[in-house]
């Protein structure tokens, strides 16, 4: 029952420590059980009048298996777990577990979960990221991005988490500076880290932005995490004395055009070569000159990379990375004090157009031809030039910790760093005799497994000990669900080309900037390296809130307490052990004791009403404050409960006699017949546009529930009624299948074969959509219906106007004519006017 089948619809991989639900709609295709399977009626003989607990629960223990085997590949929908990285790990050290039979239980349990829960994945699609036969092509994928340069190792500050143990990206820390995971102080640190070049892309990722129009808000977020880019990078190679020193420098340039006219390089003090192992250290500290202002020091020639002209390296406060001077009033003054000079890169003419001089090949060129000239001359000899914003920064992939995909690397002391070839992938990850959490990366202690042969030289080297941030292994998974058992290659460009791009990915807020960016980067990656047609991952995002749960913390400490450590027996609870208590909603986690099994909860309520209560309680981008007290479960319960009644009623109703007949309607009753009518047409409009545009399924669930209202008095020889009744459980079965399938099992008189997930979703009939001349207005006053005017459907929305003929009809002449009217009410949905007047 969804509008487009033949794509991929996709949920995002789920944590293997949380428990993330979501709900599906089945294809309108699937034609799988005969039509004559028995039903809890059937197989008992009676109708139950009333949906009690009882009946529910034998409703969906009935028809949950058979639900389940309906699903096939119309849509393809299927499930992964995201299953290496710190939580797991974490958890495993505290248990004293080891992390991959921690992680294999979890997932069991979940799956198990998920089922019970009536959501259908394609489960023989089903992918984990710890296990080898997936990694093996994270880490292919990582060898093809460093054999394209793309994948470098540098020495960097770099963010540390204390708590964790483990380097964070700039993304990882929130705008407090606090670990996005453990929510500790970051510390910053000085290690040898990998990072992936997500600059080189920056422009075309924010450039095809436009191709995503269904990303609503998150394309604004990505737009703004990656930034204007109107300026690049330009590696710039480094000499001391007039002697290579190996060390390359890339410096941000805001006008690339006038990189001829520069004379200095200016870093941090913080900078690297200031503080870490560089061979050019002392040199840089034995030049150092403080006290002359933003004026650090200067020394250092720079020869940049192609055969620019040459710079000079100096020490700012004033600088946030790496920059090119281009000879503002400041950079003028700076070059000054340095005692250089420099050359005249632009001319001005009388017309006020510029263009170059100075500036060898690119001379006479406007500023814009200059622009895209040398940036694309840069991009030809692999020196930088690709378009970014001044704030993006490369990926950091490295994480000190054991339970990640290792990255395939060795150091030779001859050859460097070396990428393993790909026939010896993949490179399993070892057992690790303990893990503490604490200091280096465990992998460096294994020596039988980091010792290992140079696969260039053959000669000794050490395997790469940091194991990949778990965005590089969430960043391809769409790219496998397509073919996940394939061993000899990540998958099939046909399979790709064929799914791909995604139809619906649903996610959570979390990853509106970190997992999306990257995803669509390895995305464009994989277009340039020939291995997909497209690139961008996902047309359409739904962006879901989280279910948050009712959380305890002691007010002084903040410590957080298990419900039975606090004492509810006064207007405000307060701990057991003394003290008071704050009271929040906040993200479920076990360290908050927030958390619940939703095994416990579909017990309680059934499989239907948790599905329901969790779609009818928010849009599904809001957060939804777990409390089963709200008005939302109890009106689901009672919904439910009409829809029987609605079955029963008529049931009982065709009992008296034998098909519709129409002809025996009275002329209230088809004024009755006309109101369903049109009803029913509005509801499938709606509830089509809220399950394939919007997503807005609690309006989806109103439109529904407003449907049964209209349908609460039975017409028993009506067949628009018996239409409404049908179109109206088979909208209802994508939210609760199992009652729906009862219900459509037990409705007398169906003609259809097949139970209701083998149906076609209902349609608009053509009638309703030809818009008519003339609408008829029902007109209230002070609330009370009086009867309904004819009006033009041209001003039926003007509210001046409406009034007028109101006024003017027989109506109006008779009930309002002698009155005070104090306001009157055009309603923007409905035809409806309320006149409020003086009694």
């Amino acid at each position: 029952m969804q509008a487009s089948v033949r794509r991929l619809s996709l949920v995002s991989l789920s944590a293997v420590q949380t428990c993330q639900n979501s709900t599906t709609l089945l294809s309108s295709a699937l034609r799988f059980l005969p039509p004559s399977i028995r039903t809890i009626f059937s197989e008992t003989g009676v109708w139950d009048k009333d949906y009690r607990t009882e009946n529910r629960r034998r409703v969906e223990e009935w028809w949950h298996p058979r639900i389940m085997k309906q699903w096939q590949k119309d849509v393809l929908n299927p499930m992964g777990w995201d299953a290496f990285g710190l939580p797991a790990e974490n958890a495993a050290i505290e248990r004293g577990l080891d992390p991959e039979e921690w992680t294999k239980s979890n997932i069991q349990s979940m799956r198990e979960q998920l089922d019970s829960l009536g959501l259908c994945f394609n489960w023989d699609r089903e992918i984990t990221t710890c296990l080898p036969d997936y990694y093996k092509w994270t880490q292919y994928l990582f060898i093809k991005l460093f054999e394209a340069g793309l994948a470098y190792q540098k020495e960097a500050v770099v963010n540390w988490d204390p708590v964790d143990q483990t380097v964070l990206a700039d993304e990882q820390v929130d705008e407090n500076g606090r670990s996005w995971r453990s929510g500790a102080l970051v510390e910053q640190k000085l290690l040898t880290q990998w990072f992936i070049k997500t600059t080189n892309y920056a422009k075309p990722l924010l450039d095809a932005l436009d191709d995503v129009p269904e990303w609503y808000g998150v394309k604004a977020m990505q737009a703004n995490w990656i930034g204007e880019c109107t300026g690049c990078y330009f590696d710039f190679t480094l000499k001391v004395d007039g002697k290579e020193t190996g060390e390359t420098l890339s410096a941000y340039s805001s006008s690339p055009e006038m990189v001829y006219g520069a004379a200095y390089l200016a870093i941090l003090p913080s900078h690297r070569l200031l503080h870490g192992s560089s061979s050019v250290r002392s040199a840089l500290q034995r030049a150092f000159q403080p006290g002359r202002g933003e004026l650090l020091f200067s020394l250092t020639p720079i020869i940049p990379a192609p055969a620019l002209h040459k710079k000079y390296l100096a020490v700012s406060t004033s600088v946030v990375f790496i920059w090119v001077s281009f000879f503002s009033e400041e950079d003028q003054s700076v070059a000054r004090a340095l005692n250089l000079t420099w050359t005249t890169v632009l001319k001005t003419h009388k017309d006020g157009t510029e263009t170059l001089m100075n500036s060898q090949e690119f001379s006479d060129l406007t500023r814009e031809q200059a622009f895209h000239s040398i940036t694309q001359k840069a991009r030809e000899l692999g020196v930088g030039g690709h378009l970014t914003s001044s704030k993006l920064r490369d990926w950091l992939i490295s994480r000190q910790r054991y339970w990640g995909t290792p990255i395939p690397v060795v150091h030779c002391e001859s050859c460097g760093a070396v990428a393993v070839p790909e026939e010896e992938l993949p490179v399993t990850l070892p057992k690790a005799a303990s893990l503490t959490g604490k200091g280096a990366s465990p992998l460096g202690a294994v020596h039988d497994w980091v010792n290992c042969k140079c696969p260039r030289c053959k000669g000794p080297a050490r395997r790469e000990t940091d194991t990949m941030d778990t965005f590089v292994d969430s960043a391809w998974y769409y790219f496998r669900y397509t073919d996940p058992h394939n061993t000899d290659r990540p998958f099939r460009r046909h399979l790709a080309d064929h799914w791909l791009p995604v139809d619906v990915y649903i996610g959570g807020k979390e990853h509106a900037v970190m997992h999306l960016y990257y995803a669509r980067f390895l995305c464009h990656f994989c277009k340039d390296q020939g291995l997909v047609a497209h690139r961008e991952p996902f047309w359409k995002l739904l962006v879901q809130g989280l279910i948050k749960g009712q959380t305890f913390k002691l007010a002084d400490s903040g410590q957080y307490l298990k419900r039975e450590e606090i004492d509810f027996q006064g207007k405000e609870p307060v701990a057991l052990s003394g003290g008071s208590v704050e009271v929040t909603f906040e993200k479920m986690s076990k360290s908050k004791h927030n958390g619940l099994d939703p095994q416990e909860v579909v017990q309680q309520y059934g499989v239907d009403t948790v599905r329901l209560y969790i779609l009818y309680a928010a849009p599904p981008e809001q957060d939804i404050l777990w409390n089963v007290k709200t008005d939302a479960l109890p009106g689901v319960l009672r919904w439910q409960s009409r829809l029987w009644q609605l079955v029963t009623k008529l049931r009982g109703a065709r009992q008296l006699g034998d098909v519709p007949n129409p002809s025996l309607l009275k002329k209230k009753e088809l004024a009755e017949v006309r109101k369903i009518w049109e009803n029913k047409n509005y509801a499938v409009q709606e509830v089509t546009t809220h399950f394939t545009e919007d997503f807005l399924f609690n309006a989806a669930l109103s439109r529904l529930m407003g449907l049964t209202n209209t349908l609460s008095v039975i017409l028993q020889h009506s067949v628009e009624f018996e239409e409404a009744l049908a179109a109206l459980v088979i909208m209802a079965a994508p939210m609760a299948p199992h009652l729906a399938s009862e219900l459509w099992a037990g409705h007398p008189l169906l003609l259809r074969g097949g139970d209701v997930l083998q149906q076609p979703w209902p349609i608009v009939d053509t009638e309703y959509l030809e818009a008519p001349d003339f609408v008829e207005l029902s007109v209230l006053i002070n609330n009370k219906p009086c009867g309904t005017v004819t009006i033009p459907l041209q001003v039926s929305k003007d509210s001046s106007r409406v009034q007028q003929l109101v006024l003017e009809s027989p109506i109006g002449q008779k009930l309002l004519s002698e009155r005070s009217i104090k306001r009157a009410i055009l309603s923007p949905r409905t035809a409806l006017i309320n006149f409020l007047v003086d009694e």
